[in-house]
């Protein structure tokens, strides 16, 4: 994609926020907020020792590849994820650039019991309020979109409103930034959102720098076996893997195919002897 992705859909989130606070009023959304509902701990969901976790997202379409998905159902996709043992589901919910809809959060929520993120551009507070009335237990916060201590203001609503956070970095400023923020889930992203290339020796560069108590969730990119098993390596505590999915004939196959390796079945020829 030509230019700054990342700003273009900045722009593009601004003009869709007048209308979306025109429809759903701040002061609305928090009286509403104040019914009580069930929390789902998104970090204590991926942070189970002993396995490397999935988050399986759900997105039609990508800026890089297009229409990944023709037969998209996110309530399908949430059950099948479920079933083939996902330990957190992801919902892209940005419009434009991933054909996503704030209404699949509490969609998929009514089907599944699994800890839900939204992946969306997080920049204002109202966006918080939002996703938790929409249905999310859990927010993607960019370090980069929140600069100069606005992400600690970030992560504190969000723990008033019990959400949790997965602060995504890409660089080693960023994730300098977001620990000293206080951020205590941290998405390393392999991918510029400036560019959308792929760095596929970014994550174990910056996961080193990471303090042990802190969840490592790692972004873009995932796509085999192999991958799995060089993240394990890395001591990552979950992949968040999406692309993959949603372009794979059979979802539930492909992650079994990722996680446990893929097995070829060969058919062997038996010869009979001819009689001497």
């Amino acid at each position: 994609m030509a230019g700054d992705f990342l700003r273009e859909v900045i722009l593009e989130k601004q003009r869709a926020l007048k209308e979306a606070k025109r429809r759903y009023p701040e002061e609305e959304l928090r009286l509403k907020l104040e019914e009580p509902r069930i929390y789902r701990p998104f970090k204590a969901g991926i942070a189970v020792p002993g396995k490397l976790h999935i988050i399986a997202e759900i997105k039609k379409a990508s800026p890089s590849k297009g229409i990944l998905r023709e037969d998209f159902d996110p309530i399908q996709i949430s059950r099948l994820y479920q079933n083939a043992g996902a330990s957190a589901i992801s919902i892209l919910t940005e419009e434009k650039y991933f054909s996503g809809k704030l209404a699949y959060l509490n969609q998929v929520r009514k089907i599944v019991h699994l800890p839900i993120l939204r992946k969306d551009f997080i920049f204002e507070p109202y966006q918080l309020y939002e996703s938790k009335f929409f249905g999310a237990d859990c927010v993607l916060l960019i370090a980069e979109l929140l600069k100069d201590g606005r992400l600690s203001e970030f992560l504190s609503l969000a723990k008033r409103l019990e959400l949790d956070c997965l602060v995504e970095v890409h660089n080693l400023d960023q994730l300098k930034y977001a620990l000293d923020e206080g951020s205590e889930i941290i998405g390393i992203n392999s991918r510029n959102l400036h560019t959308l290339e792929i760095d596929n020796k970014l994550i174990s560069l910056l996961v080193e720098c990471v303090p042990e108590d802190k969840v490592v969730v790692a972004e873009s990119g995932i796509k085999t076996h192999r991958d799995y098993l060089s993240y394990k390596k890395l001591n990552v505590h979950a992949l968040l893997i999406g692309s993959a999915l949603m372009k794979a004939g059979n979802i539930a196959d492909k992650i079994k195919e990722i996680v446990e390796g893929k097995v070829l079945k060969r058919k062997v020829a038996i010869r009979k002897k001819k009689p001497s």
